[in-house]
């Protein structure tokens, strides 16, 4: 099974192990992350303005891409993600962001919203089944005490995101039940980390991640695991803190095609 990729600029620099390890283990699992040719950055920050027409065309064309080779489209990094999924979202119920992103992109055949816009966890859940996953593990994680970390970009807006329950979402603590490992429910597990104020407001982001990581070992966890590459970024600034890993970090680990994967 193929799946359109998109990795997003920050996984082609300070985040090459989120991406290294997932296409190594997608390829144990079965599947392949096939990246879209000449992809563009997301922009980072999905544009709130109703008018702002440019700054979601990288996302169209990279959903138009995987229309064309008939694929689902697949994002790791929970910024990228967030923006490609809310800009279909617009594409599909806006008429007049639909009409103008199309009139920009001047395709033979217009982007309707056609292509399904997919995380690699719903990729596991989903699609492969954190049963079937199980049974592929190899080195189970047993005794590790992990925290999961959503952040905020994966779960809301809930009805657009439709990722999980934004509230009490399960599906990283049914992944790291299926690694082998025991989950650590926190509750600050779905808070924003203060990513997007980290230079503006550092005191407050500092207290933000502070309260995560000690939310999470307060509780418990020995560890962390997130998505996100800026989230991470700022839980490992916290000093003392539980260290912090990419979720396909541990599922290679698990899955024993680590050893050797440049990241």
């Amino acid at each position: 099974m193929k799946y359109s990729y998109y990795p997003g600029c920050t996984l082609k620099n300070k985040a090459k192990a989120l991406d290294a390890y997932a296409r190594a283990s997608a390829l144990a699992l079965g599947f392949e992350l096939e990246e879209i040719k000449d992809w563009q950055c997301c922009g980072g920050v999905y544009p709130l303005g109703s008018d702002e027409i440019a700054t979601k065309l990288s996302s169209v064309r990279a959903l138009a891409d995987a229309r064309d080779h008939g694929q689902e489209l697949v994002t790791l990094c929970s910024a990228c993600h967030h923006v490609i999924k809310r800009v279909n979202d617009d594409i599909r119920n806006v008429a007049d962001i639909r009409t103008r992103a199309n009139n920009y992109m001047q395709a033979d055949v217009p982007y309707t919203g056609e292509t399904k816009v997919l995380h690699f966890f719903e990729v596991l859940r989903d699609r492969v089944g954190f049963d079937e996953l199980a049974k592929k593990v190899v080195n189970p994680l047993k005794g590790k005490k992990i925290g999961a970390y959503y952040g905020c970009l994966l779960l809301r807006p809930g009805e657009i995101m439709a990722f999980d329950d934004p509230e009490n979402p399960r599906v990283m603590e049914d992944f790291i039940r299926a690694l082998g490992a025991e989950p650590v429910v926190y509750p600050y597990r779905n808070e924003c980390c203060g990513g997007y104020i980290s230079l503006k407001e550092k005191e407050m982001a500092t207290r933000m991640t502070d309260t995560i990581q000690e939310s999470a070992s307060g509780f418990g966890a020995e560890m962390l695991i997130t998505a996100c590459p800026l989230c991470r970024y700022n839980l490992n600034m916290t000093a003392n803190g539980l260290p912090v890993v990419y979720f396909t970090e541990l599922l290679a680990e698990a899955l024993g095609v680590k050893e050797g994967i440049e990241a």
